[in-house]
This record gives C-alpha cells, structure tokens and sequence, in this order.
C-alpha cells in the first residue's frame, strides 16, 4: 500500500511549491498562501457527461463507499467519492440542466455548482493550485480561479463573483440505491487509466497529523478531519457533527440569523441534511422526524417530505423546502475558511 501511496502522491504532488504556476493579477485570498500542488492545469482531468450506468450494474461499491447523489425531483444520479477522489470536478448535464460536481478529497467537500454565469453556461477544471488544502477551480469561459470552498471567484475576469449552488446529499452506496434504485450511477469506464479501488492519498482520510500543505488557521477544537456538516451564513458558518445523531432518523431545531433551520441527520445511513422552515408564502412548518427510505420528514398538515426537501405526499405534494446552504466536510477546511463557526453541542 505504502508503495502505492508514494508512486500516486509523486504524479500528483511532485512539483509543489507556492511560487510556479500562480495566476497574475489581483486575488481575493492571500496569493502567499496560494499553492501549486504540482500537476498543473487539468493535470487532474475532470470528467465531462461521464457513462451511467444503473444500479443493478454496479459492482465496484460496497455498501460503505460514499457516493455524493443529485436529485432533481424525477433524475436520480450517483456520483462515487472512490471516482471523484481521482478527478475532483465531473461536469455534467442531467435533463437538458447543466450542472459541475465539485470534490475536494483534500477538505472532504463534495458541493454542486451551477455552471450558468452571467448568462453564460460554461465548465469547470482543476486548475492545480489549492488554498489552505482546498480545490481551486477554474472556469474554461474566463480562466479565472474560483475557491470551491469559499464558493466564490479569487481570480481573474470574474473576481468577486459568487457561484450558485445546488443540493446534493452525501452518504453510504447501500443508503443511496435504497432510496433510489432507478439511480444512474458513474461509472469506471471513464476513459481514464486510474486505479479507482484504491485510495490515492494513503493514510491522510484518518490521520490527524496528514495535511498535505499549510493552514492559515488551525482550529484544534475537533479532530481536524471528522467530518461535519456546516450551514454557511452572513459569512461564518454553524457546525453539527455526526454524533449529534444515532441509528434512527432525528432533527435538531435551531434558528440561524433569526430564520428557524432544521437538521436532519442519520448517523447509520451517513447523512446529514438541512432547510429552513418557512416556505415561499411564510408559511412556517411544524417539522418531525420519520424513517421511510427516502423521506425523513413529516409535518402537522399531513405531508411528507424527502431528503432533497420534495413534498412527496400530502396537500402541499410538489412543493419544495428551502434548502440552507451546506455541505459535508473535514472540520479543519470548515475552521479555517470560517473562523468564527460556531459548534452545536452534542
């Protein structure tokens, strides 16, 4: 294994240095702290309409991979953290919709981008700089640098510009094809030579010691690599772990710049979600927990809701909670990019 990690970290990482390869003009984020990370411009390929295949097809998951799954009320799809570990952005059009999964293994944060800018549909690259061990986009209009986790553009023509999201749920394969076993799913034909089964960063998932470059912050109040999810808000974000939940489907209630949020997590199935309340016409739901596959939620008017927010049954069918906007990463990326974040008690 170690033999494995070294060859993969030497293609990937060999040339690293904060002083080759750094874009000229104007940054947002400090460029001292701007790293090359060695390959280059899509020296990491992303994958672009990736081949799909269906559920029953896949055997290259086990039960416990992470897959980051898009839902767009009638499209299922699954994209496995095994492929996106080895290409960081998949590019990709679900219904005539465009839209750019982007993953940093680094930081742990799978977080949907809509590639529409100023009108403009345009797609992603890994441009091979990180900032503080997170992924520095690019977009192939502009060739301006975006910070994947700060969810804006550093760099470039489009400096300032913000980038808009879209839901997506991370948790466990056997989770996933159960609550949707008509899913698409990438596939490993994806015209790359890379050895998906294997892990390409060595121990550095559980070792605490691992960071592969420097941090600006290093906030030691959890283990900097347990995973959580964050609620990003005016600036600084609110924290819920994992333990916060058990092997049953439950919520905690909790109000986030005077607006009431709830989370919704399962620590088995290994997921963690969250909306706010209210819905377009003020109209503020009494929420509870449910377990049944996909829906996780019910209210006192007799709807059900499922884990990308649907109203899937009920007088309210079709409507769509107001999702926060969150993601699931390693704590150290959430304590160095919102340093202020604030911590839900277990």
């Amino acid at each position: 294994m170690r033999r494995i990690f070294v060859g993969v970290f030497v293609v990937l990482f060999s040339c690293s240095g904060n002083d080759v390869n750094i874009s000229k003009g104007p940054w947002l984020i400090p460029s001292e702290q701007v790293v090359d990370g060695g390959p280059g411009r899509d020296g990491i390929p992303a994958l672009s309409n990736p081949e799909k295949i269906a559920v029953s097809s896949v055997t290259y998951l086990a039960d416990d991979n992470l897959v980051i799954g898009y839902f767009d009320g009638e499209n299922a799809v699954a994209y496995p953290v095994l492929i996106l570990d080895w290409h960081e952005i998949i590019n990709d059009n679900i219904n005539d919709t465009p839209l750019t999964i982007t993953y940093c293994p680094l930081t742990g944060t799978g977080i949907g981008w809509n590639p529409i800018i100023n009108g403009r549909a345009t797609t992603f690259g890994v441009s091979g700089l990180i900032y503080n061990n997170n992924l520095i986009p690019f977009d192939r209009a502009t060739n301006s640098n975006w910070s994947q986790q700060r969810l804006e553009c550093v760099n470039g023509e489009l400096i300032n510009k913000k980038i808009e999201t879209f839901q997506l749920v991370e948790t466990r394969w056997d989770n996933w094809k159960t609550m949707y076993p008509n899913s698409e799913v990438v596939s490993l034909n994806t015209g790359h030579n890379r050895s998906y089964g294997t892990y390409p960063y060595g121990d550095y998932k559980t070792n605490e010691n691992n960071l592969l470059f420097p941090l600006s912050i290093d906030d030691r109040r959890m283990h900097r690599k347990e995973r959580v999810h964050g609620i990003i808000n005016s600036g600084d974000a609110n924290i819920y772990r994992f333990g916060s939940f058990s092997a049953q489907t439950s919520l905690i209630n909790d109000v986030i710049d005077g607006e009431a949020v709830v989370v919704v997590g399962n620590l088995a199935r290994n997921f963690i979600v969250s909306f706010y309340t209210k819905l377009d016409d003020g109209t503020t739901l009494e929420l509870t927990a449910i377990d049944e596959s996909n829906i996780i939620l019910k209210d006192s008017q007799g709807n059900k809701w499922d884990i990308f927010g649907y109203a899937v049954s009920g007088p309210l069918v079709g409507k769509r909670l107001k999702r926060t906007e969150s993601f699931i990463g390693y704590w150290f990326s959430w304590g160095v990019f919102y340093p202020d974040a604030e911590i839900h008690k277990l």
